[in-house]
């Protein structure tokens, strides 16, 4: 059985303000594409379907495409459910989709009940765990204490459960999950583009939960993970945060036999725009020809100016049209203790926002930027007076 395990697709997402949708579509239109070159029987997603449970329409059609054309073709799908999704929402007609071969699992309830396939050598089992809120299985569970890793144990024991009824069936499980060996691990497992789940402070689960089965398909972390040969992250398909400039994004391909996984590999997807990572001073970066292949890349840029120049996200993009985001680093800068209180008693609107731009820039502020101020302190007065007067008249027909 060929197996291709993806996960995290964000549908929705942004990237600095950038909508990534086409860049989405285009990832399924490889993933349709790759189901039916490698003739792959079994579709696994390992949850975040969407990047937020009430997704915005575009997004939903999307996926209703996406699911759509995978069900066409020749493979089964089993996607669960992230901590980005809406177990309710991606959930829904489920048991109609089951019909057409694409099954979706979002409910803790179903944990332990599998999607069962067969090739030439037999049985095999697969179990979707959707994203487990500790919380919301603690009591009908039992769970011994507040954390994922006792969600997911309470989790395995079930599949184990169905596993063990059925001698011989080889087994895939799907799990949305920080998994890891240790906490030292899971430290440089991370990307900057995942929420965080913790749940008084626990959100770690143990590798050793799913090393009794024959294949783990997990999502969460938007790296690719290898944590044993049976037991790997597939990460996002597409970049969603500067922190990844260095990932190859994609899905594995997994070949499973008569007694387990028999090979894997990864699948690199298509790549939108590359990232880059861009430090120096200003005037620099803008002449300097070794940057030549970044100029079509998505860039975050540290400027390393003395001080801050002024315009300089637009003046970067007049080479670099593609800057998303910008911060500021001085050479030779000694860093602050902490946040300053600012001095506010007796002094205009004005007055303290000047104070702040020159605070922050270490650069006072022009005439043209003071008279921007000045217009915008004025428009917050005539926006309170407004509200005052109808409070007023409020009151009074009270």
């Amino acid at each position: 059985m060929r197996i291709l395990h993806t996960s995290d697709w964000h549908l929705g997402r942004s990237f600095h303000g950038v909508g990534m949708l086409g860049a989405q579509a285009a990832y399924v239109d490889h993933l349709v594409e790759v189901v039916e070159s490698e003739r792959v029987d079994l579709v696994v997603v390992a949850g975040d379907v969407h990047d937020r449970a009430l997704p915005p329409i575009d997004a939903v059609e999307l996926a209703d495409e996406t699911f759509a054309r995978l069900a066409a073709g020749r493979a089964t799908v089993v996607v669960s459910s992230g901590n980005h999704d809406s177990p309710a929402r991606l959930g829904f007609n489920s048991r109609l989709a089951d019909a057409a071969g694409v099954h979706l699992r979002t409910r803790w309830q179903d944990v332990g009940s599998p999607v069962l396939l067969e090739d030439e050598h037999g049985e095999v089992a697969v179990h979707a765990i959707p994203y487990l809120e500790p919380d919301a299985v603690r009591a009908a569970w039992d769970l011994p204490e507040r954390s994922h890793a006792a969600a997911l144990t309470a989790a395995m024991s079930r599949v184990r459960a169905d596993l063990e009824s059925r001698p011989g069936a080889r087994s895939v499980v799907l799990a949305h999950a920080f998994v890891a060996g240790d906490a030292e691990a899971a430290a440089s497992m991370r990307s900057g583009s995942e929420r965080d789940i913790s749940v008084g402070g626990i959100q770690i689960a143990p590798t050793r939960l799913f090393t009794s089965v024959d294949y783990a398909a997990l999502g969460h972390l938007h790296g690719r993970q290898v944590l044993t040969d049976t037991i790997r992250y597939s990460g996002s398909p597409i970049a969603y945060s500067f922190s990844e400039a260095d990932h190859t994004k994609g899905s594995w391909l997994v070949e499973l036999g008569p007694d387990g996984v028999t090979s894997t590999e990864f699948v690199p997807a298509p790549v939108p725009r590359p990232l880059g990572l861009l430090r120096g001073r200003l005037e620099d970066l803008l002449q300097d020809p070794v940057h030549r292949g970044l100029e079509a890349a998505w860039l975050q840029v540290t400027l390393t100016d003395a001080r801050r120049p002024r315009q300089a996200m637009d003046r970067l993009r007049t080479r670099f049209p593609h800057a998303l985001a910008l911060g500021f680093d001085p050479d030779g800068g000694t860093p602050r203790p902490g946040p300053l209180l600012p001095r506010v008693d007796g002094r205009s609107d004005l007055d303290v926002a000047l104070g702040f731009v020159a605070e922050v820039r270490e650069l006072e502020a022009t005439t043209e930027e003071e008279l921007l101020l000045q217009l915008a302190c004025e428009s917050c007065r005539i926006n309170d007076d407004r509200d005052a007067d109808f409070r007023m008249a409020h009151e009074r027909v009270g």
